[in-house]
């Protein structure tokens, strides 16, 4: 658990659709890491491809990453980063962790849905990670809205619940319900960065508004449905936002 009155600034990001090529994509999340200034920032499921379920795989030591570790080695930046993984002969819609010295596999979706379950496999299940002494719990999409997923990663006392999301436009509502019910479980504030602009999927108009959430399931910060924007919030270990 955080130490009391620690703080810990978190940023959400909505990069776009990353299916131009995973250089470009790289550098767009590092551009967006560096105008963040934040200590974390969160992007959505599948950010760096773009929600293309036939993606090519993101490998942890591909070379196109070493811009967004650069820009973590030089804001003292975390970023949870989505990507599509394979490990031991199964594939994962996954979490990279990149900071300014390792790249690493941090968080496989554990509730596939239906049109993914044929191109990916379930997660182990809830995990936690520590950022500058906080506990931090993930989440990608579909695992939002599962009770017992969401329930088992408060039972991890966590002190941030950290998510990436690809929901349609008229799903809105539903994402802001499942970031509140997600407060009030974990008892913590939730960073749920949600995909903008045209991507994969059919999701032609993606429900964007990435937010930090509070621990009373307000809405702290919006990053509303532009492109390439990023909202960034200073979290407090208490008495919370």
């Amino acid at each position: 658990m955080a130490v009391d009155g620690s703080v810990l600034r978190v940023a959400v990001a909505q990069p776009g659709d990353g299916s131009s090529s995973l250089r470009d994509s790289a550098r767009r999340h590092a551009g967006l890491i560096r105008r963040a200034g934040a200590d974390l920032i969160v992007f959505p499921e599948l950010s760096l491809t773009g929600y293309h379920l036939d993606a090519r795989d993101v490998a942890v030591d591909a070379t196109e990453l070493a811009v967004i570790a650069d820009a973590c080695h030089d804001s003292g930046c975390t970023a949870l980063v989505g990507a599509p993984i394979s490990e031991n002969g199964l594939r994962h819609i996954a979490f990279l962790r990149i900071d300014s010295t390792t790249t690493s596999v941090v968080y496989r979706k554990c509730f596939p849905g239906a049109d993914e379950r044929p191109h990916f496999a379930a997660g182990p299940g809830p995990c936690a990670i520590t950022v500058q002494g906080w506990s931090i719990g993930l989440g990608i999409c579909r695992d939002t809205g599962v009770a017992a997923h969401v329930a088992d990663t408060a039972a991890l006392d966590i002190d941030l619940y950290a998510c990436g999301v690809v929901h349609h436009r008229w799903e809105l509502n539903e994402q802001r319900r499942r970031a509140a019910r997600i407060a009030e479980v974990c008892r913590s504030p939730v960073a749920m960065a949600s995909a903008a602009g045209r991507t994969g999927g059919g999701y032609d108009l993606p429900a964007a508004h990435s937010a930090i959430v509070s621990p009373a399931g307000e809405i702290a910060a919006d990053a509303g449905t532009a492109v390439e924007a990023v909202v960034v919030r200073d979290l407090h270990a208490a008495p919370g936002i």
